[in-house]
């Protein structure tokens, strides 16, 4: 592809007439399920101050736990409107997290794989302070979120961080980008500055996994973000087996999201089936 049509495949955002009515949404949603639900915000899982977490407990204890990382190219957006589906979670019987992490240009992609990372092993090692199963842990993500779930689920765990390899067990990948190596030709990386090694060691490999998996991606996505997702899916198979990898009708790639706090949409039961809560 030229420059001119890597850009286009590589900015959601021309699909859509106006990206800020999304942005509200997220927002208003997610301070609603602040109002609704009993929530610990702020909680620390590292060092810095971008490293916290928004806690929901669900209502029994040894509870399912899923965390959601937000999207926002790695550039934006951060926990505050990352808690829209936390009511559908709770409602079900599960803890729901809203992850934050630092954004660039601050930090490099490395280092914000590495804090999703690091919130992972430390919610293994506390959870259970907060009413959760570090023993059922899930993610979900979207867009630069849903690359970080296929970067967790790459993860060496035990080697890397002294939990087990099985520390995630169900995943939901959300309209990611999985090879990112096209997108040192977009504006974007003028913001992260990858280069073409950064770009290698963040595109996640598939390992041998036992985590169930689905790839999920909006009917009105550019042909180029079907692709990476079909891919990714189709690796996944290849090393794993089952990958549930489904294309939403109707939905682009800001609104697809909205679903997973939907549980009677098909991305909201797919998640809950996921952790046995449908």
């Amino acid at each position: 592809m030229t420059r001119e049509q890597l850009e286009r495949e590589y900015t959601p955002r021309l699909l859509v007439d106006d990206l800020q009515p999304y942005l509200d949404r997220y927002t208003e949603l997610s301070e609603a399920a602040r109002a609704e639900l009993t929530v610990e915000r702020n909680v620390a899982y590292g060092a810095t101050p971008e490293e916290v977490l928004d806690y929901f407990p669900a209502a029994s204890r040894a509870s399912p736990v899923h965390v959601f990382i937000h999207g926002g190219y790695w550039r934006l957006l951060g926990k505050d409107e990352s808690s829209f589906a936390a009511p559908a979670f709770v409602r079900a019987g599960a803890s729901f997290v809203a992850l934050n992490y630092a954004l660039a240009p601050k930090v490099r992609l490395d280092e914000i794989v590495r804090q999703c990372r690091s919130a992972i092993a430390w919610l293994y090692r506390n959870a259970s302070g907060f009413g959760g199963d570090p023993g059922r842990i899930f993610v979900s993500g979207t867009s630069a979120g849903g690359h970080l779930v296929a970067m967790l689920l790459a993860t060496e765990w035990a080697r890397d961080f002294g939990v087990p390899d099985d520390v995630i067990k169900g995943g939901c990948a959300v309209s990611g980008v999985f090879d990112l190596e096209p997108i040192l030709q977009c504006a974007v990386n003028e913001t992260l500055h990858m280069d073409l090694a950064e770009a290698r060691r963040n595109s996640p490999l598939v390992r041998k996994n036992s985590s169930a998996l689905v790839v999920a991606w909006g009917e009105r996505e550019t042909a180029e973000w079907k692709r990476q997702n079909l891919e990714y899916a189709g690796r996944w198979r290849s090393v794993n087996g089952a990958c549930e990898a489904v294309e939403i009708p109707g939905r682009n790639h800001f609104d697809v999201i909205v679903d997973l706090g939907n549980p009677d949409s098909r991305l909201g039961r797919l998640a809950l089936a996921q952790m046995g809560l449908a």
